[in-house]
């Protein structure tokens, strides 16, 4: 799992920094390049906070920080049939080019029967799906295993509290920072309700300043998406589409301030609902860290 050479390397000596990874969906899976990179150079996070996609592979690698194995095992989940045959309610026969689960969703969401949940309850899929997944990914691991700190978000709902996580079930905990409000059904932890920690925080760097030393420096993960000059929406879906692009657009500008050092893979206009091609995700979040990797290096340094 771990190479010979990872067990006796020396770590680097610095001030230290906190890694922050923002939430995106599909487009999340540049964090694995960004740590790649950063292993490369002996790199490893005093701690890591995670929002939503950043969470999990966050939490991935804070429980084994291997970035060789965790790409890995994402890659062989995200190529195996329980990624592709997941039986999410109601999505067959959904007509859609994306043949990914999401985009099976967001296909058969022009269905009556979601039609019918959208107006009587308030999720279309069962959050089940979403802790299968951070189950199967991290191994059924908790808190009280992970080899770096780790910090979650997500949202107390309805009253919209941020709340950040680094102990319970953190299976759980997960699938909370990834329930997407609409699509996925809030999760319970403690007796209380929450949703994707992205509502509120989808870049994290806030909640890294909060838990790093007086010393440390924010590396900060951005792979939101924003609205593209090309396409008009034209449809009440596209129109509410575009106004949360729009607002998150710029709630991570604000979010930036708090980092150090930002790092932004080349994945902005990608669908959150995109898997299909983890290898160019993946090596655009290993190219941005490179770009920026002197740096980084220097501000540890200093």
């Amino acid at each position: 799992m771990t190479s010979l050479f990872r067990l006796f390397r020396r770590e680097p000596s610095g001030k230290g920094f906190v890694l922050a990874l923002g939430g995106g969906g599909g487009r999340g899976l540049a964090h694995l390049g960004v740590i790649q990179a950063l292993e490369e150079r002996d790199l490893t996070p005093s701690a890591i906070v995670g929002t939503s996609i950043g969470a999990l592979f966050g939490a991935m690698y804070a429980l084994t920080p291997d970035i060789r194995y965790v790409r890995e095992r994402v890659q062989r989940f995200l190529l195996s049939h329980a990624f592709s045959d997941m039986k999410l309610p109601v999505l067959d026969g959904a007509e859609t080019e994306d043949q990914t689960w999401l985009g099976r969703l967001m296909g058969a969401a022009r269905q009556s029967v979601l039609y019918t949940r959208a107006a009587t309850g308030v999720g279309l899929v069962d959050v089940n799906v979403l802790i299968d997944v951070a189950r199967t990914l991290c191994e059924n691991r908790g808190f009280a295993d992970v080899r770096i700190p780790l910090f979650v978000t997500a949202v107390q709902f309805p009253s919209g509290e941020c709340r950040v996580f680094s102990k319970g079930d953190l299976v759980r905990v997960l699938a909370a920072s990834m329930a997407l409000p609409g699509i996925f059904q809030p999760v319970e932890l403690d007796g209380q309700r929450f949703v994707d920690g992205g509502l509120v925080s989808e870049l994290p760097a806030s909640e890294a300043r909060m838990v790093a030393k007086r010393n440390q420096i924010i590396l900060a993960v951005n792979v939101g998406a924003r609205p593209r000059p090309d396409v008009e929406p034209d449809h009440v879906i596209g129109m509410l589409d575009w106004a949360i692009r729009t607002k998150s657009y710029y709630l991570r500008q604000y979010k930036k301030e708090f980092a150090d050092i930002v790092l932004e893979p080349l994945v902005h206009y990608r669908q959150w609902s995109d898997f299909s091609r983890p290898d160019a995700e993946i090596e655009c979040g290993y190219r941005a860290a490179r770009e920026r990797m002197a740096e980084l290096l220097k501000s540890l340094r200093a």
